[in-house]
């Protein structure tokens, strides 16, 4: 009698097992997330799972940390932007997984790679599981690339994409859009559930390192942003990019949040155009090209991303609330940082926003987590209550503390650099912090702590704002 096949209960939000079903997952918290799934054990004989019974195992030869290994050897995308998240090419053999929403132009910057690897006389491979092959077709011909020699294939089945790849010479790139559409024979689950997306980048990774083929993986993202599945993915491959962007601007920043072979966080800046994504090479001049100088509450932060400096634009926008509760509202930003950051002014400087509702936007779609913008969006912020523009050529970087005190920032001599070949002349920075001497740096006035930027901003109107805000907050 045949042994049953053993069952297990897997969250999909999370990949947590249980050992029976649940209407909340008690590893993350969300509810009916939980589908009944077939064992490690019941998939070990599964063509095409990779998961193999392995027999008597044989010692390992260990080494020593001491010695020279060579540097990984790279492959240039032809996309430059490209190269500098990766840190200066694909390696062959790893595999990369690259996430973001639906529609921000993943698939679009894919057929570009593809049709440069093959161009260049290099073997390109793009699987599509997610549109039919003359669909890749139509938009290859929008795009002037339909003359490249991209081996093209509309394939879901995990033992056939294998068998495909295992034929001819050895791919340079494999292109699978997307790992949560394949499905392998053996298992008795939906595409995209944690054990067919687990087993499909299994397989596809183990063939990429026994190859020496790079293979690149789209992945789905959830609500959150974050790229849908078992969170395992993200460790079993090399390299982690997510593309952002909104799709209500041109502009697509791809970011790299882990790279085993270069540096993480880099970024690299594309315009949607006509004919596809267009590298930009100076995002700072992009983001800056259509500002408006004379309006108040526009502050210039010049924040690094990665090794790279980058001069973005802060707006606010504070109005008279009617409501009991008034608003906070920010695109791009943390909105807990705007809350901490109200909290200070008040606490430490006299300027409250209590009776005002308070928006804040980073210009042109990008997303800001680095704490070095605090004091710009103050400048923002206390601009727009006064009603008094900031001069045009300053720009500003530095954290704010809950005492009220500026600290120091990270890189200050790169951000100083890129402000100077931008044209502005005036750097409000924080007083600590080591910067080097010379004249390819604009002037820099030190700040101590949060008050001096308010005299900065307002002047002598700073009383004025101040009493009228304490007597808005009293009535």
């Amino acid at each position: 009698m045949a042994k049953a096949a053993k069952t297990s209960f897997v969250c999909q939000a999370c990949g947590a097992t249980s050992s029976r079903w649940a209407g909340k997952c008690t590893a993350c918290g969300e509810w009916n997330t939980i589908v009944e799934e077939a064992g490690v054990a019941a998939l070990a004989a599964a063509p095409g799972s990779g998961l193999t019974r392995s027999a008597k195992g044989k010692p390992t030869p260990l080494e020593t940390l001491a010695g020279s290994t060579a540097e990984a050897p790279r492959i240039p995308t032809g996309l430059p932007e490209l190269d500098r998240v990766t840190g200066g090419g694909i390696v062959p053999g790893s595999a990369l997984l690259i996430g973001g929403e639906p529609g921000i132009g993943k698939s679009t910057l894919l057929l570009q790679l593809s049709a440069q690897f093959a161009n260049a006389g290099r073997r390109a491979i793009y699987f599509s599981g997610e549109e039919a092959a003359a669909q890749v077709r139509l938009r290859a011909e929008r795009l002037g690339l339909a003359a490249a020699p991209v081996a093209l294939g509309a394939e879901t089945n995990l033992a056939n994409i294998l068998a495909t790849l295992e034929q001819g010479g050895r791919p340079d790139l494999v292109i699978i859009d997307s790992i949560q559409t394949l499905w392998a024979d053996g298992l008795d689950a939906a595409p995209g559930t944690v054990s067919q997306v687990r087993a499909a980048s299994q397989s596809l990774i183990r063939f990429a390192k026994q190859s020496g083929a790079a293979m690149l993986l789209v992945g789905h993202v959830t609500k959150d942003g974050q790229i849908a599945g078992p969170k395992v993915i993200e460790h079993m491959v090399d390299t982690v990019l997510y593309f952002e962007g909104d799709r209500g601007h041109p502009y697509r920043i791809l970011r790299s949040v882990k790279n085993r072979f270069g540096p993480a966080d880099e970024i690299g800046v594309f315009e949607m155009v006509e004919s596809g994504l267009r590298e930009v090479a100076n995002p700072s001049e992009l983001f800056l090209g259509d500002r408006d100088n004379s309006a108040p509450g526009t502050a210039v932060f010049a924040g690094i991303e990665g090794s790279r400096p980058l001069l973005v634009e802060f707006q606010a926008l504070v109005a008279p609330s009617s409501l009991g509760t008034p608003r906070r509202a920010t695109v791009g930003w943390d909105s807990n940082r705007l809350s901490m950051l109200l909290a200070v002014l008040d606490a430490r400087c006299g300027v409250s926003f209590s009776q005002a509702d308070v928006y804040l936007n980073v210009a042109g779609g990008l997303r800001i987590a680095e704490p070095a913008a605090d004091l710009a969006a103050t400048a923002a912020l206390v601009s727009s209550l006064l009603a008094t523009p900031l001069a045009p050529d300053d720009v500003f970087f530095g954290e704010i503390s809950l005492s009220g005190a500026v600290r120091p920032a990270g890189h200050m001599n790169t951000r100083l650099r890129e402000a100077h070949k931008l044209g502005f002349k005036r750097a409000v920075i924080p007083a600590a912090g080591d910067i080097d001497k010379g004249n390819d740096k604009p002037k820099t006035q030190r700040l101590t702590h949060l008050r001096e930027l308010i005299d900065i901003v307002g002047g002598s109107k700073r009383s004025a704002a101040t009493s009228s805000s304490r007597a808005r907050g009293e009535d």
